[in-house]
């Protein structure tokens, strides 16, 4: 990332922070790639009960207002407001602990058990370890193997 994206983050962040807090949203992710004198800014908002079509509908009229009147994009850009979705990555331990219960797939650097990936029950985030209970067994894994983590659908 250049320094003018990472100004250009930051300063959508700034801006960004009291609309989230006046809908009692969280900042999820943040993405801005420019190519040229055309952009693409992706937010994604989440909310523990969950994100509405009236939730990214209000960030996105009230984010790109103050966009276009602090001029922080320079040319022409796309701004896309959503949530993270169904199947979001678990990025850090605090998602780990937020999301105990839920259906997850972790998918780790190293064996464990002869086992690269885990799908099921997330059912503890302790120690630095997510234990998960899958069809063939109960596993913990060490957080510094984690390669990638999602929610699963549990349909």
């Amino acid at each position: 990332m250049s320094a003018s994206d990472q100004d250009i983050i930051f300063n959508v962040k700034e801006l960004l922070e009291p609309i989230l807090a006046e809908y009692r949203l969280e900042l999820y992710d943040l993405v801005f790639k420019g190519t040229g004198r055309k952009g693409m800014l992706r937010v994604y908002i989440d909310r523990e009960e969950g994100v509405t079509i009236d939730d990214c509908a209000n960030v996105s009229r009230e984010l790109g207002t103050l966009l276009d009147v602090h001029d922080v994009i320079e040319g022409s850009y796309t701004l896309e407001v959503s949530s993270p979705g169904l199947t979001r990555e678990l990025r850090n331990p605090f998602d780990f602990v937020r999301y105990k219960g839920k259906k997850v797939k972790i998918k780790t650097e190293v064996a464990i058990q002869d086992r690269n990936v885990f799908i099921g029950k997330l059912l503890e985030y302790e120690d630095d370890c997510a234990r998960v209970e899958t069809e063939s067994g109960t596993y913990v894994i060490p957080y510094s193997h984690i390669e990638k983590a999602n929610l699963e659908l549990d349909l």
